[in-house]
């Protein structure tokens, strides 16, 4: 199988990359550090896999062409394209910088629409192919203090589901979203701050290899949505039928469990390069 994921450098995307690579698959390895992708590739090969790097800001639409142009012309076609990539910044919304906050929203939204549309029209051609977007938790309720990165995840969630009407008419492509729940990886402390506190995965906190798992499962029995954490759809139910006891709940917790004791100057984090 040939996989080509986005967000490869760190987290969710380098757990996926070392367990499809584990499995005798080929992974073409997207990011923006060229270092850190060459560090991952080495560790698929080690696991058995075929690894082919390409350095990739998702937001450039043309360079996310030229990662599905390249990933069909070194391996002959691509199977999957996971799209992991993402950016965060902390903040109270007016605080945030606007300029931060807008390479959010190109990241995370834009760079999805881009992976959608570059893997979606090879799929087309190819009559079949897999798209796999990570969503998140936060794509169904609306913490504070991460509102362009809250606002990405319902948009990538609202554009999974429009996406899945539409590939119907193609019955060997597919749209599937993986929505994790708090998972223990370096967003959060890669984040662009500007609430004086360093973020933390919020309890309880999974393992960044059930979110593997659940993406490994879906490439062999497509499926619209696989949900990771047993407290989502608590938290999603409280969101939607408790809204007045969620808005008096949810700050004073974001504060004390979505938040560390160590403090950070404001920082740009890895919003705009790598870190």
């Amino acid at each position: 199988m040939i996989v080509t994921i986005t967000g490869a450098s760190s987290g969710i995307g380098r757990a996926a990359a070392l367990a499809f690579a584990a499995r005798g698959d080929t992974v073409v390895l997207a990011g923006r550090s060229r270092t850190s992708l060459d560090r991952v590739a080495a560790e698929c090969r080690d696991r058995g896999g075929e690894a082919v790097v390409a350095p990739t800001d998702v937001a450039d639409r043309q360079q996310v062409e030229v990662l599905v142009d390249l990933t069909v012309a070194r391996c002959g076609r691509i199977d999957v394209l996971l799209h992991c990539a993402a950016v965060m910044a902390y903040g109270e919304f007016t605080k945030i910088p606007p300029e931060v906050f807008e390479r959010v929203l190109r990241v995370d939204i834009d760079g999805t629409v881009h992976a959608a549309r570059a893997a979606l029209q090879r799929f087309e051609e190819q009559g079949e192919g897999h798209l796999i977007l990570v969503g998140s938790v936060v794509g169904k309720m609306a913490p504070p203090f991460m509102s362009a990165y809250v606002m990405s995840k319902w948009a990538v969630h609202g554009l999974a589901r429009a996406l899945q009407a539409e590939v119907r008419a193609t019955p060997g492509v597919h749209v599937s979203l993986v929505a994790p729940g708090s998972i223990d990886t370096p967003v959060y402390q890669n984040a662009g701050n500007y609430i004086g506190r360093v973020g933390q995965p919020p309890p309880p906190v999974g393992d960044v290899d059930k979110v593997t798992a659940a993406i490994l499962s879906l490439t062999d029995h497509p499926r619209r949505e696989l949900s990771v954490g047993w407290a989502n759809p608590v938290m999603i139910l409280g969101f939607r039928y408790l809204p007045a006891a969620y808005d008096a709940l949810v700050v004073p917790l974001m504060k004390r469990l979505g938040l560390s004791r160590t403090t950070t100057p404001p920082t740009e984090g890895n919003v705009f390069e790598p870190r």
